[in-house]
């Protein structure tokens, strides 16, 4: 049996933001519509070059874009940005783990379903324990340099 993954969007809060490294390599003709939104309920940390958001049920606030893809481009992003998060299904080794959450658009604060790349438990343990965290929950806006 094959697993198909629902088309839904993607809540990107990182490098793959507009004017990022990654944004006109990922998404550049792959994509729909990009709109600014909220993932609550989780904390931005500064990873080694990208970061991670944390899940905290409860607390924070991640700020990002909601990308929707092209139907027909859908599925070859799906796999690209799999490979770019080192994301794959079950592998204990993954730094990031790809769940489905509701993510605030702020457009009009409706709530939407989107898949968003949050640190895998082993990687998220490391951060709350001595990592930093970026306050604005803003990558565009953290202290460190852009790099």
């Amino acid at each position: 049996m094959v697993f198909v993954s629902p088309q839904l969007p993607f809540f990107v809060y990182g490098t793959l933001r507009p004017g990022e490294v990654n944004h006109d390599h990922f998404l550049r003709g792959r994509t729909r519509a990009e709109e600014p939104g909220r993932l609550t309920g989780s904390v931005l940390y500064d990873g080694p070059g990208y970061p991670y958001a944390v899940e905290a049920p409860g607390g924070g606030e991640v700020c990002g874009e909601l990308v929707t893809a092209l139907p027909e481009r859908y599925a070859e992003l799906l796999v690209a940005l799999d490979r770019l998060e080192e994301y794959a299904p079950g592998d204990p080794r993954n730094l990031y783990e790809r769940v489905e959450r509701e993510v605030r658009r702020d457009a009009d604060d409706t709530l939407v379903r989107a898949w968003v790349y949050v640190a895998a438990d082993s990687v998220a343990a490391r951060l709350r324990a001595r990592g930093r965290p970026i306050e604005s929950g803003d990558w565009l806006l953290r202290s460190s340099p852009r790099r």
